[in-house]
């Protein structure tokens, strides 16, 4: 009788699942993966604490563990004791793949499981820790560690071609270690309906006929909240009644409200607070344009979840912003920190709505393609089977091998057309 072969083992690693595009792209990556059957997956994680929420409210069908001295912020004794606690998890357990997340699990956790004699590492990299804007020390410290790490990491996984560019003209690692796997939504919870459009506008308080411009992020530092909201003070003056939507919460939520009111914009300004994620598409049907003036990230994750619904997005031009915005086609591009700019893009998408329905039309044609969740799931499997194939041929039947090649055809595909 044929002996019944083990579950691959998989520890998913992330300094905490915080509501926040990296975190939701974790959990939609652990709970696609569990669905598989030759899957057992854990995630190990830190607490959670603060003002950003808490993504894991219930139990998804993973292990969890929680980690409780890994932290966001550096402190050398609580790192040390936090790579100590990931350690001799890691080493109890004796996991397949270690795959790491976010810039300080991903050092650590990758050191230690090659001390813990891990065979297969993997990290992703949502954004890059060294950037424009930030201290030349800082970036130095942070490139170093990369390199680093880099160095026992079998594959380094980016969520969009910019990270890639951006990592191998800072030698983090040869350009054949990365590999590109967009960041998936679940897209059956983003469908157009104007009754939910309506019911949310009531809510917000928005008049029916009002244009809303939204911006969904956090309330924290690197967000652009404060160019948005320069950039209405201008659109205002054409469109007294334009309503700005913030979804989200965090520490700038009274120096903003402070700002809008120096601006004249009380009247104008929405905040809906803290929401979870699942009621992120309701939200976003009150949106006529998105805005993304985020400084620093990886992916414009936003972006990707209001064209979903066929919102059109104006954007800083920088990181992943070119991988998902065709400039004039789904939205438009526009320099970073420049307030004329951003308010002229505005203003032009608000003045023409056959504008707005064709661009926002251009953008979920890309997303129905490519950002599917199951799309990152399978991709994901793939890097896997792929790795421990490499190790061990018996790992992978024919059947199986098939069903890789397939995916990886759609991958290369998806990849050549984005």
């Amino acid at each position: 009788m044929k002996a019944k072969q083990s579950k691959i083992r998989v520890l998913h690693l992330i300094t905490r699942m915080i509501v926040g595009g990296a975190q939701e792209n974790t959990l939609l990556t652990i709970t696609g993966l569990n669905r598989i059957p030759d899957y057992e997956i854990t995630l190990l994680t830190g607490p959670s604490w603060g003002p950003e929420g808490e993504l894991l409210n219930k139990s998804s069908g993973f292990n969890l563990e929680l980690c409780s001295f890994l932290r966001r912020n550096i402190n050398p004794l609580f790192d040390l004791i936090a790579f100590c606690q990931i350690y001799s998890f890691i080493k109890k357990n004796k996991f397949d793949i270690v795959h790491t997340h976010s810039s300080k699990a991903g050092i650590l956790g990758r050191l230690a499981a090659k001390l813990a004699g891990v065979r297969i590492i993997i990290h992703t990299i949502h954004g890059l820790p060294f950037f424009a804007g930030q201290s030349n020390l800082a970036n130095k410290f942070y490139i170093f560690l990369e390199k680093f790490a880099a160095r026992f990491t079998r594959t380094i996984i980016c969520v969009s071609q910019s990270i890639i560019d951006e990592a191998v003209r800072n030698k983090i690692a040869a350009k054949e270690k990365f590999v590109k796997i967009y960041s998936g939504i679940d897209l059956t919870h983003y469908k157009k309906d104007p009754a939910i459009r309506a019911a949310f506008r009531k809510r917000l308080g928005i008049p029916e006929n009002s244009l809303v411009i939204g911006k969904l992020a956090r309330l924290f530092n690197l967000k652009g909240h404060e160019f948005l909201l320069n950039a209405a003070a201008v659109v205002k003056q054409k469109f007294p009644d334009l309503k700005i939507v913030l979804i989200g919460d965090g520490i700038l939520r009274e120096q903003l409200e402070q700002k809008a009111e120096k601006l004249g914009l009380s009247a104008n300004l929405i905040f809906t607070g803290l929401i979870r994620p699942e009621a992120v598409p309701y939200y976003l049907q009150c949106v006529d344009i998105l805005a993304h003036t985020s400084l620093h990230e990886g992916l414009p994750r936003a972006v990707v979840q209001g064209f979903a619904l066929e919102i059109p997005a104006v954007c800083f031009n920088l990181d992943g912003a070119q991988d998902i915005i065709r400039d004039q086609a789904n939205g438009i591009l526009v320099s970073p920190k420049n307030t004329h700019e951003l308010a002229k893009a505005l203003s032009k998408l608000l003045a023409d709505k056959k504008l707005r329905q064709q661009m926002g039309a251009q953008g979920n044609l890309l997303v129905r393609e490519a950002f599917d969740s199951q799309t990152m799931v399978s991709a994901i499997d793939f890097v896997y089977r792929r790795l421990l194939k490499s190790l061990d041929s018996k790992v992978i039947n024919k059947e199986e091998l098939i069903r890789i090649k397939k995916i990886n055809r759609k991958i290369n595909k998806l990849n050549k057309k984005n």
